[in-house]
């Protein structure tokens, strides 16, 4: 196979080529750079390399589609199940180039739970099960429940022949077609399929292609989990839009070892890379100054950041201790979105530092943004998430009046725009309520984010969700700072591995606090803990805390994308069934 570099012929794309389409986006790209390598995988474990070129990727998904034809699934949904890897991307362009939905979820490893998978499976109706021979060997499929009574197929794509592909049949997508379902995190809710037709998708990447800067001479590591939306649709489609090559990783081995995804940036001089907040605080503490010699990031343009709150202090960490390795602070990408707007909504500028701000918390308890240059008293620090482009409309409304806010007051976060989705599968009246909505006074309707934030000098500032948004005696409390408090007021509890929520007692709203501790804290420092942790929130906070239950880790339920479940936490709670 010829690597990006080599000379390599490239053919022109044949009158009446439109990529409105995935499909088209791939046989374009089939058709011009045949023998270019559009994915790497760095293998877990030993991180040996898997190509797949472009010309590859179309011959696998030719031959899985013609299987799926020939089984009549057009128009059906079909469940993809499959550890991080190049098989997941033939699979998912597979049922693309059959007309399949597809349903991407993580495959738990061996006696992992499937609760996620029977979520998805049942909501779906999926007929069918795609998967590798490998994971179907350490699956049980007797443990998954068929939908409405119905077992579903199941197909090991790895054992489909290439030359399978010549019986396939262009299916003839077109640019108003259901691409596949988008399920949510889960996070505050049971997931949900949000239905991404091939409009939604290449209008968001045209999106993220323009506020990344992206070229043919971008670069990218990703070691985001596919089956999420900023893994699939900003670490397996951007790059195929941009035509750029992408170097993918386990997460698993990002998570475990994050100086192999510093490695990985730094190997193969990626220009765009990025997670969630706590990816950077992973470097933070377990890459130790040793291990930071011989790191050269000094290729990194783009490091995004979104998916879960931003703070500045580990903009400012990371910056400073990794600029000796090359890493600028004007690489920071902050941004904002969410599946049922794709992926995209919101972005900071090219080459420009995050803009993070200090904002008088009292007054944020009563939904007004304050920003303070030298704090007197208590103060949030924010990072803003950027401004929406030109397509795109992001409006903060009361949530209760459904009345546009001005700048500065906090409300719910509403979007409209081409990359919006249609709203979920099969749930109609939640669609209606939550892709329906209208602004008093104005035409058109909006997507409502559940998200709550504030506009302040055209940026988009998010300071949390809704339904968790926590309130006690008319104030508003946002629990992830109740719990990066906790986390801080003692060594023994991790940052990001606990769940603050209020639930009722003596006619009023009271504090719950549920930390993971770590596994080799002494028994008898339990209670200073508890102490230390209740001192601190009555301090920062003033507020008292009803229960302090301290865990094991991975007590706390999360979400494929390792958000913690805050509603499921409070919910066993309530049962009883944490175990202290």
């Amino acid at each position: 196979m010829l690597n990006r570099g080599t000379a390599t012929l490239r053919r022109e794309a044949p009158p009446g080529f439109a990529t409105d389409t995935l499909v088209a986006l791939l046989r374009q790209r089939a058709w011009t750079h045949s023998d270019e390598t559009a994915y790497t995988y760095l293998r877990e474990g030993d991180g040996a390399e898997q190509t797949l070129s472009y010309g590859e990727l179309e011959t696998r998904a030719r031959a899985i589609a013609a299987r799926l034809q020939a089984w009549d699934m057009a128009g059906q949904r079909a469940v993809l199940l499959y550890q991080p890897g190049l098989e997941f991307i033939a699979a998912f362009f597979g049922c693309l180039y059959a007309g399949v939905i597809a349903a991407p979820v993580y495959a738990p490893r061996r006696n992992g739970s499937l609760e996620r998978v029977h979520s998805v499976t049942r909501d779906s109706a999926a007929r069918v099960m795609l998967t590798t021979s490998q994971v179907l060997a350490n699956f049980d499929a007797r443990r998954l429940l068929p939908p409405s009574g119905r077992a579903p197929h199941w197909l090991a794509t790895d054992t489909v022949e290439s030359d399978e592909g010549v019986a396939w049949v262009d299916s003839h997508a077109e640019g108003d077609d259901l691409a596949f379902l988008q399920y949510t995190s889960g996070s505050t809710a049971a997931p949900k399929g949000v239905m991404l037709s091939h409009i939604n998708l290449l209008h968001n990447l045209r999106l993220i292609h323009a506020r990344f800067g992206c070229s043919e001479e971008s670069r990218g590591v990703i070691w985001l989990p596919p089956y999420h939306d900023m893994g699939l649709i900003g670490g397996v489609l951007v790059p195929l839009y941009g035509g750029f090559p992408v170097v993918l990783m386990s997460p698993v081995t990002a998570l475990q070892r994050p100086l192999r995804w510093l490695q990985a940036i730094s190997k193969y001089r990626a220009t765009i890379s990025g997670g969630p907040n706590f990816a950077y605080e992973l470097c933070l503490n377990k890459i130790k100054p040793e291990q930071r010699e011989g790191l050269d990031l000094s290729s990194w343009q783009v490091a995004f950041n979104g998916a879960e709150p931003l703070r500045g202090e580990t903009l400012e960490r990371f910056a400073a201790t990794f600029a000796p390795c090359g890493f600028r602070t004007q690489a920071w990408y902050p941004c904002y979105g969410l599946a049922e707007a794709t992926l995209f909504v919101t972005g900071a500028a090219l080459s420009v530092p995050p803009q993070v701000r200090n904002f008088d918390a009292a007054n944020l308890e009563v939904g007004l943004a304050v920003e303070v240059e030298a704090p007197t008293s208590p103060v949030r620090r924010l990072v803003g998430s950027g401004r929406p482009s030109a397509s795109e409309a992001v409006v903060i409304v009361d949530a209760a009046t459904h009345t546009a806010l001005p700048p500065g007051a906090v409300g719910e976060i509403w979007v409209a725009g081409p990359s919006v989705a249609r709203g979920y599968w099969q749930r109609h009246e939640e669609s209606k309520e939550s892709f329906g909505a209208r602004v008093r006074g104005e035409e058109g309707s909006y997507m409502r984010t559940g998200d709550l934030g504030f506009m302040h000098e055209g940026e988009l500032y998010v300071t949390g969700r809704s339904k968790e948004l926590i309130i006690i005696r008319g104030h508003n409390h946002y629990p992830q700072d109740i719990e990066l408090t906790a986390a801080r007021s003692h060594s023994a509890l991790a940052d990001g591995r606990g769940a603050a929520f209020a639930v009722d007692g003596d006619g009023e709203e009271q504090l719950v606090l549920v930390h993971e501790v770590d596994r080799h804290a002494a028994e008898e420092s339990y209670h200073e803990i508890i102490a230390a942790v209740r001192g601190a929130i009555s301090q920062e906070h003033q507020l008292q805390t009803r229960d302090i239950v301290l865990v094991k880790r991975g007590v706390i339920p999360v979400t494929s994308s390792g958000k913690v479940q805050r509603n499921a936490c409070r919910a066993r709670w309530l049962a009883r069934e944490l175990r202290p």
